[in-house]
């Protein structure tokens, strides 16, 4: 999301991921701190459950009900900051971060219906019976759009 963001917002054409172009002039997506110097990869990844901060009115604090939640991840790469407010600017919405607010953990597009994008992983926790808050939001939005 952040990729396609800086692309067609931005128009940074040649805007990518460090795991796609480790060498890319504008890697939107770069590697974890943390993970540069891990040469075995294994189980050595930002895995597990990680607290995630909210912001208020945002659609992620509509979505989930709640300042706080606590999801899974399972990466080595995250929003590269360096490219934050150029984006922030341009109607990219950083709505979830880490508690110290650093890492973007949930993203959106201002005044989109249901465009929202998170690094953990909804599905890990998603069940039949009850679909983790995400999925049920594009459920909504895509009931709402159809409305119209």
């Amino acid at each position: 999301m952040a990729m396609e963001f800086a692309r067609n917002v931005l128009g940074i054409t040649d805007a990518n991921s460090e795991e796609f172009t480790p060498d890319g002039k504008n890697n939107v997506v770069h590697i974890m701190e943390t993970q540069k110097s891990v040469i075995t990869k294994g189980g050595t990844m930002r895995l597990g459950t990680y607290p995630c901060t909210i912001n208020p009115d945002t659609l992620a604090h509509e979505v989930f009900g709640t300042d706080t939640i606590n999801e899974r991840h399972r990466h080595r790469f995250e929003f590269n900051n360096t490219y934050r407010e150029q984006m922030l600017a341009a109607g990219f919405v950083v709505s979830g971060t880490s508690p110290d607010g650093e890492l973007a953990e949930i993203v959106e597009i201002k005044d989109h219906p249901y465009m929202i994008g998170a690094q953990f992983h909804p599905e890990l926790i998603s069940r039949p019976l009850r679909p983790h808050p995400m999925f049920v939001g594009l459920v909504k939005a895509a009931i709402e759009y159809q409305k119209r």
